[in-house]
């Protein structure tokens, strides 16, 4: 060959690799239970010690208006696998109870849903979750699993399809502790008080009724008694189990070291697929009542158990760090770390010590839409691609978690549904100084509880609340019920609405008056107009999958 011939045949070996594509990027999607904003270091936190998801913001970019589409678990989740407010697809609950409780449940995420982790397996990529799941098991029968985590692209699973619950973890009490009050004084007392009197009136010789039927009243208070202490004698094994694929590995659930296990099998499917395009999402069971820590945590945080879950958290995030390291993979892999909604203020040992965390400066926490209960951690790191110590204050939500992937991934977004999420990167990149989200719509369960606009040409940030949790008097929570509710007596509705600008007032202490902010009733009916546009792009016949009738426990169906 002429030195002609190769210098042509190096050149155009040099434009091919100039025109080829980036190689896809790997994801690790890590999600926390319950942390709040306030309690990690890069977010302010000075008493707990979190060096790892620190060392995420240090080499990536940090959100500081980053927001859960919802402030509970299950509709939370959806949302963000989805990247579609929960009521679309039915996972918002019309009533009391918004999460599922039973692995005996037949509601779940429904099988024509589309996830991240379904887009991407189409496209090549290995799908793993680790961790909770909370999203529904089964439909008619046990072993059908048509809400099972490999029905919905991930085809690795090993975790927990329910939730961490008190009643996973011996001596911890009980979740069903008021409903348990509720028994005792309800139906039970109403039995024997009603016992109680016909055998009064029977021996005053007012009434003649058989003895038997003075009898029966306290026959059934004891069967409706024992048959609630055979459900919680039951409901650990039943419930708190540990799966891997279809197949239950524990029943119940050992919590001893069960961190490190998770941890181990999220570093082994690192190791499996680290020479192919892979998404693993680590979803913690931290820092979720009932708290644990192994034996090198426990005790030695500033914060009791609750700091002790915190740190070990963060230890888990260093391993997974420290394996992209090892691997080779940390430069084309996109991390991504946030909590499912903000920290559980009412979360109070039957001791009565605190036992939830840090919502910063925010109002509120979980199960409500204050600042506290939907403002999350958001790390984002990628090294190739972006810049480190960065910060971001635009919203962002984590519906956005679902176009960002499939976008990098070079997948389509589906043509036949509305995709609420956005794509980060333009903003992460700096090719974009405002987010794309004008408006986003904070619901309560499946009840329009909020809405936040950013005017693409002002500097304010407004949010208009159409009702408030009636917090427990002198307190700053809804401690009574254990979580705040969305109807009802539960909840204060305004007419006109509140109106606050969180770029003045971060902390939601003083809604604004037509007399102290001029633009007030602009404000109001630019929201209410966005708010009817949006409510004609629901569906109202979705089937609801938190209905009273998916929520109750099925035998048929427990595992």
């Amino acid at each position: 060959m002429s030195l002609l011939q190769a210098l042509m045949l190096f050149f155009v070996l040099l434009c091919v690799c100039c025109s080829r594509d980036p190689a896809r990027p790997n994801f690790v999607i890590i999600m926390a239970d319950d942390l709040g904003i306030g309690d990690l270091g890069c977010y302010g936190n000075s008493t707990l010690r979190t060096p790892n998801v620190d060392r995420l913001a240090r080499e990536g970019v940090k959100l500081t208006q980053h927001l859960a589409a919802s402030p509970l678990c299950t509709p939370s989740r959806a949302a963000f696998l989805t990247g579609r407010y929960a009521v679309r697809s039915g996972m918002a609950s019309h009533n009391r109870f918004g999460v599922f409780l039973f692995t005996g449940s037949s509601g779940g995420l429904p099988p024509h849903e589309v996830t991240f982790a379904q887009r991407l397996r189409e496209h090549g990529y290995h799908t793993g979750l680790v961790g909770k799941w909370h999203l529904g098991v089964s439909c008619h029968q046990r072993d059908d699993f048509c809400h099972h985590p490999q029905r919905h692209g991930f085809e690795f699973f090993h975790g927990f399809p329910l939730t961490n619950l008190r009643d996973c973890v011996p001596g911890s009490g009980s979740v069903f502790k008021s409903a348990t009050r509720w028994v005792v004084h309800g139906p039970v007392q109403a039995l024997l008080v009603c016992a109680f009197t016909l055998a009064l009136l029977r021996c005053l010789g007012l009434v003649r009724v058989p003895v038997a039927l003075v009898a029966a009243p306290v026959l059934l208070a004891v069967a409706v008694a024992g048959g609630y202490l055979a459900f919680l004698h039951f409901f650990r094994p039943a419930n708190c189990v540990l799966m891997t694929g279809f197949e239950v590995v524990q029943r119940p659930a050992s919590y001893e070291e069960l961190t490190q296990r998770l941890t181990g099998e999220a570093v082994g499917f690192l190791e499996r697929h680290a020479h192919a395009p892979f998404l693993l999402f680590l979803s913690f069971l931290h820092v979720h009542t009932a708290h644990f820590a192994a034996p090198k945590f426990a005790g030695h945080s500033l914060h009791g158990v609750y700091g002790d879950a915190v740190e070990e958290l963060d230890w888990s995030v260093g391993q997974i760090l420290v394996t992209l390291d090892r691997l080779g993979l940390a430069n084309d892999t996109l991390v991504y770390f946030t909590s499912d909604h903000g920290a559980h203020v009412e979360e109070v040992s039957e001791e009565g010590t605190m036992h939830g965390g840090s919502n910063g400066i925010y109002k509120g926490g979980k199960a409500n839409n204050w600042e506290g209960g939907i403002r999350v951690p958001g790390v984002v790191r990628f090294p190739r691609e972006l810049g480190r110590g960065l910060e971001l204050a635009e919203p962002t939500s984590h519906m956005d978690v679902f176009p960002t992937v499939l976008a990098l991934a070079g997948a389509e977004l589906p043509a036949d549904r509305i995709i609420d999420g956005r794509d980060l990167m333009p903003l992460l990149r700096g090719m974009r100084a405002r987010s794309e989200h004008e408006f986003l719509f904070h619901y309560c369960n499946a009840y329009l509880n909020a809405v936040r606009w950013r005017p693409p040409d002002g500097s304010a940030l407004w949010k208009v609340f159409y009702f408030t949790p009636n917090f427990d008097p002198g307190t700053s929570g809804c401690f009574s019920s254990h979580v705040c509710f969305c109807f009802g007596k539960h909840v204060t509705r305004h007419d006109p609405p509140l109106l606050f600008d969180l770029t003045r007032d971060p902390g939601e202490h003083r809604p604004l008056t037509p007399e102290s902010e001029s633009r007030y009733h602009a404000v109001l009916a630019a929201v209410g107009e966005a708010v009817a546009a949006h409510t004609r792009t629901l569906n109202p016949a979705v089937p609801q999958q938190l209905s009273l009738g998916n929520l109750v426990w099925k035998p048929w169906l427990q595992l």
